[in-house]
């Protein structure tokens, strides 16, 4: 597998669906309900080709469509400012609580975030991913921390500005909430960095140098790079 390639399924399930929203919505001038329709043609479509093909649900994808329909849900809120601003909340809840369910189901979503970062396409890297995956325990344990991080970081956030929406004035809110996004994701990536991907980057340097030939040297350059949630440390 090559660098490029490791990275198209989160580019596919992430980055066109979440891109072509803003591209509908900012730069064609689509309204809110029509972006948020069209740009979840892409994850519906490979969420029922990962079902027809292999029969399992490609997790990553089923997830951005799930957000993309409670988007259009939420589109029909109106009225109220204070329930307009919870309903930016919405989606941070909905991500959150999708990938706690993967944690308690066994098949952490986060992973196919860390993964490509951690791997880079590298052959030996993968490898070593896959012995880790199947024979250590402490790496799956920082596989579902990772996880488990982003799942209560994006319910905290949604639950502060929740809580902010209906105790502060609305026009404190409105910038406020840009803050505390800000925060929040700053938050993620440095303790789940600390607590997982920095590990789980050691784990696979020690791996691939466990299995070079007896006496090569393993220097640092051996050590795939960590997310930045890692690097930030």
């Amino acid at each position: 597998m090559t660098k490029k390639k490791a990275f198209v399924p989160l580019i596919m399930d992430v980055a066109v669906p979440v891109g072509s929203y803003y591209l509908f919505k900012d730069g064609l001038g689509m309204s809110t309900l029509a972006a948020l329709g069209w740009s979840s043609v892409v994850p519906a479509v490979r969420t029922g080709w990962s079902v027809v093909k292999d029969r399992t649900v490609n997790g990553l994808a089923a997830l951005i469509l799930f957000v993309n329909v409670v988007g259009l849900l939420l589109s029909f809120v109106a009225g109220d400012p204070r329930l307009m601003l919870v309903k930016d909340s919405g989606v941070s809840s909905v991500v959150g609580i999708g990938i706690l369910v993967s944690v308690a189901m066994g098949r952490p979503i986060m992973t196919a975030v860390t993964k490509p970062w951690l791997v880079k396409g590298d052959e030996r890297r993968e490898a070593a991913w896959r012995r880790l995956q199947s024979g250590s325990e402490d790496f799956r344990r920082a596989e579902r921390v990772f996880s488990v991080v982003w799942g209560v970081v994006l319910l905290g956030e949604c639950l502060v500005r929740i809580v902010g929406a209906y105790t502060l004035p609305v026009d404190t809110m409105v910038w406020l909430g840009t803050v505390i996004m800000i925060v929040a994701m700053a938050g993620g990536f440095l303790v789940s960095g600390a607590l997982a991907a920095g590990p789980m980057a050691a784990m696979l340097a020690a791996e691939v140098c466990d299995k070079r030939a007896e006496g090569e040297k393993c220097s640092a350059s051996a050590a795939p790079e960590a997310p930045l949630a890692a690097v930030a440390e």
